[in-house]
């Protein structure tokens, strides 16, 4: 069956915007995102800014995709943890997430290197999340 996956750490709020962010985390990001709200009078106001780094490397495990993501963050630690408290104060947040794409036949998924697996890796070792 052909799959594409990839995985992502993003943070997210109504009222800080991603400029915002790379500013108190000194990391650019590699998306940002802004929706608006669905009315747009008397202005339109933005309902979710989204700061992004993502790991779409093809052929890799989700640990693998994963733990290139901590790889990069985790030098940031202290003040990614100090900005996503001041984001759940104003119903923002945080989210590690892998994104499946199952029966994609619009995409080549072969492997990027020889001794990647011919199907990806389904499953997450919670130990990757774990380990310092």
């Amino acid at each position: 069956m052909p799959l594409r996956q990839y995985a992502y750490f993003a943070l997210f709020s109504q009222h800080v915007s991603a400029d915002e962010m790379t500013s108190q985390l000194g990391i650019t990001p590699d998306e940002v995102s802004v929706r608006g709200s669905r009315f747009t009078e008397p202005k339109t106001i933005p309902v979710s800014h989204r700061w992004k780094v993502v790991c779409r490397d093809a052929g890799l495990s989700v640990d693998e995709q994963i733990a290139r993501l901590l790889y990069r963050l985790r030098p940031h630690t202290a003040r990614i943890a100090e900005l996503v408290s001041q984001l759940a104060d104003g119903g923002g947040g945080a989210v590690l997430q892998v994104v499946r794409y199952f029966n994609d036949t619009d995409h080549d998924e072969s492997p990027s290197h020889p001794d990647a697996p011919d199907t990806p890796n389904l499953g997450l070792s919670w130990r990757l999340l774990s380990d310092g």
